[in-house]
């Protein structure tokens, strides 16, 4: 029986910014538009967290009972490392889908149905992410998931959701935070490449090779500061977000330098103080 630290572990905690930023960002852009509707950013918040957490449970169960977890290095993997069985671990993820069902349902009942649409695709994308016979995220598509769900959907679905519209902020916001939630994900599967090799798993980095998953690390950290500036002419205050830039160095510097296995944990850690500074940032900027 895994113990309640175990479970946190488990969750992950490290990779919870991709979801919260998002929902930070885009109720900043709602913030700008002077319609701000704060229980539903509550809501929104409580949506991309259930759903991230429900990934990390639901990755951790599809690989462990595959077998694949068994030699990786970094968090604890619950079914890999034996500390939970595998059905309470699906038990866990799909309690997590279920409160982000639930929740999504009360923000569609307010707003339009077709966000019911995009909360089952939602849904149906993280457990295929690792789930299934044919997981995408072993097909080299997992950055591009992480893009469109953790950068265009969450930030733009959270400004709908407050604003009831599509604001162009909304979608060049979103570019960024999407590319540093990609950076996460790299720095991730950068660590993994041995092992990923070994088990079969044909992440974007097991394909690209380390040196130039190492470019693309630097690359989704770099962008997210040149994009910003589009924002600036109409919102100079978004260039908040270029404050931000001297913790992206830190990380990149190790992943450019070479750091493998144990020695890129603190880059996740890194990474993801770099994606809450920049949102908060970039949130406050747009909202003034």
């Amino acid at each position: 029986m895994a113990t309640l630290s175990q479970w946190v572990a488990g969750s992950r905690p490290r990779t919870l910014p991709a979801s919260l930023v998002p929902v930070v960002v885009g109720t900043g852009v709602a913030v700008g538009e002077g319609e701000p509707v704060w229980w539903r950013a509550v809501l929104a918040g409580f949506v991309a967290l259930a759903l991230q957490i429900g990934v990390n449970y639901s990755n951790d169960y599809s690989d462990g009972v595959r077998g694949t977890d068994e030699d990786r290095v970094g968090p604890l993997r619950l079914v890999g490392s034996k500390a939970a069985p595998p059905k309470q671990v699906l038990a866990a993820a799909l309690g997590c889908f279920l409160a982000a069902a639930v929740a999504g349902l009360v923000l569609a009942a307010v707003t339009t149905w077709w966000l019911l649409l995009v909360g089952a695709v939602a849904i149906l994308a993280a457990w295929f992410y690792t789930g299934g016979k044919t997981p995408y995220g072993y097909r080299a598509l997992g950055e591009v998931s992480v893009f469109v769900f953790f950068g265009l959907v969450a930030v733009v679905g959270t400004v709908y959701v407050q604003v009831e519209a599509l604001p162009w902020e909304a979608w060049a916001a979103a570019v960024p935070v999407g590319l540093l939630a990609c950076a996460l994900l790299v720095a991730n599967n950068l660590r993994d490449i041995p092992t990923d090799r070994e088990s079969g798993k044909r992440t974007l980095a097991v394909l690209l090779g380390g040196p130039w998953t190492r470019i693309l690390y630097a690359a989704c950290a770099a962008l997210p500061f040149m994009v910003v500036l589009a924002l600036a002419a109409p919102h100079p205050w978004a260039l908040l977000a270029l404050l931000a830039a001297p913790l992206s160095l830190p990380p990149t510097q190790k992943v450019l330098n070479g750091a493998t296995g144990p020695a890129l944990i603190p880059v996740l850690g890194e990474t993801g103080r770099l994606q809450i500074a920049y949102g908060a940032l970039l949130a406050i900027g747009l909202a003034l």
